[in-house]
């Protein structure tokens, strides 16, 4: 299936509702999430898209369902998100929602490596997860013929994968034929405000009245909450993958190595990143959030590189209106779907890697390369909650590369901090007035 883009069909074209009970801004894995747990409850809810469904980040990741590896706070969100993709498919009828339970293995080189696995063992341990190290003899055993030096492993054999280009889609139907109302190709340009709360929504087709809204705009939503009034700490990086062709089935595990990680396609061949390398693109935004991020560049043990600017109609670039009124056009309607060039550098890195790590694999092509922007925030851990500045406006933004697995928990926390549940989780972590506040920074794994 190709890359969902600006150019892609539209799926979903519903009539503008005059009013629901909750719009939703985004159609990414946490908007559709939330959509699909409101409408199965019977809230009336509208989902709009600038682009396509998915059509950005949420289709882009690694398609990693990883409980293995994730912040003290996200862990238990993640294993319930476990839960929910096991039971997707059937729930919702939708073949494509399938999730195949693989196991995560990850890698290390050096003493340093396995000991930040083994407090990660640890920390899983607390929450009964299967996870358990794996000596350089039961790695041999369990990936044989792999290239490289390893002193150390980690396996989680309940963590698994989906197919992110078809899953998140597949959800959007399933939200659909539960009630909720889906338009692809229509942006939300700002908020009606009345008396401090939300009173509804401006898109580019009409006004939409409702008294609660979730921004879930991804790489787009600190633009958003910008010309509404409020800040929100985001900034992008370019995270580049590549698929191979059609190839051998040596391992089923996701495996992350220093320098190269990999999954098994469904359609034979697999998905590769180095996950080494992260590019942002400088803009005003990265000056004026720049000492909130000092702490995660530090600990980041990714190459960070800043590039002068960004393309032209990229979220938050030189030159893109800060400012702009309901009747007017928006920045989200000049560029329908964010779709950077892949990496020239991560590609070769890939494509010379490949056949070093698995020598099986040597001479097996890569048929197609892309990039995706990673909205992160200072502490890489997502913003969960209700803005204080507005009433009724919620986010579920900033999921900082780990989104796509974790997505169908957010959605059902959302859903219930929107219909006055309790979320099951302590969300202290995640609220969004953490980086006003006064709080310390404190960076969870990226």
């Amino acid at each position: 299936m190709p890359m969902i883009t600006a150019q892609s069909p539209i799926s979903f074209a519903d009539p503008l509702p005059e009013a629901v009970d909750v719009a939703i801004i985004g159609a990414g894995i946490a908007g559709t999430a939330t959509a699909y747990f409101l409408a199965e409850r019977g809230v009336r809810v509208l989902l709009l898209e600038k682009g396509r469904v998915a059509g950005e980040q949420s289709s882009r990741n690694w398609g990693w369902v990883r409980q293995q590896g994730r912040d003290w706070a996200e862990l238990p969100i993640m294993i319930e998100a476990n839960q929910i993709w096991r039971g997707l498919a059937e729930r919702t009828g939708e073949a494509d929602l399938a999730f195949i339970p693989c196991g995560c293995v990850y890698l290390a080189g050096d003493r340093a490596g396995a000991e930040k696995y083994e407090e990660l063992r640890e920390l899983g341990a607390q929450h009964q997860l299967d996870t358990r190290m794996l000596s350089p003899a039961e790695i041999e055993a369990r990936l044989p013929g792999i290239g490289g030096n390893w002193t150390a492993g980690m396996v989680t054999e309940t963590d698994g994968r989906a197919e992110p280009f078809v899953a998140v889609p597949a959800l959007a139907r399933a939200a659909q034929r539960a009630g909720a109302v889906i338009i692809e190709g229509c942006a939300a340009r700002t908020l009606d405000i009345e008396a401090g709360r939300v009173a509804g929504v401006v898109t580019e087709a009409g006004r939409v009245r409702c008294a609660q809204v979730v921004l879930a705009g991804g790489a787009w939503s600190s633009g958003f909450a910008a010309n509404a009034g409020f800040s929100l700490p985001q900034l992008l990086v370019r995270s580049t993958a590549a698929r191979t062709e059609a190839a051998p089935e040596l391992f089923s595990a996701n495996i992350s190595q220093p320098g190269l990680s990999m999954r098994r396609r469904a359609d034979g061949g697999y998905t590769l990143a180095t996950g080494d390398l992260a590019e942002h693109y400088l803009s005003p935004a990265s000056f004026r959030y720049f000492t909130k991020f000092l702490k995660l560049l530090k600990l980041s043990a990714r190459d960070v590189r800043l590039r002068l600017g960004a393309p032209k109609g990229f979220p938050g670039a030189w030159g893109t209106p800060s400012r702009w009124s309901g009747d007017e056009v928006s920045p989200f309607e000049r560029m329908r779907v964010l779709d950077p060039a892949p990496s020239p550098a991560v590609v070769r890195r890939i494509e010379a890697r490949l056949g070093e790590r698995y020598p099986a694999l040597r001479g097996v092509k890569l048929a197609e390369a892309w990039a995706g922007m990673i909205d992160v925030t200072p502490d890489a851990v997502p913003i969960l909650g209700e803005v204080g500045q507005i009433g009724g406006l919620h986010l579920a933004t900033g999921l900082s590369g780990h989104g796509f697995g974790i997505g169908p928990a957010i959605g059902r926390i959302m859903a219930d901090l929107l219909t006055g549940r309790p979320p099951g989780h302590d969300l202290t972590r995640f609220r969004p007035d953490r980086f006003s506040d006064g709080s310390k920074i404190v960076p969870g794994p990226y």
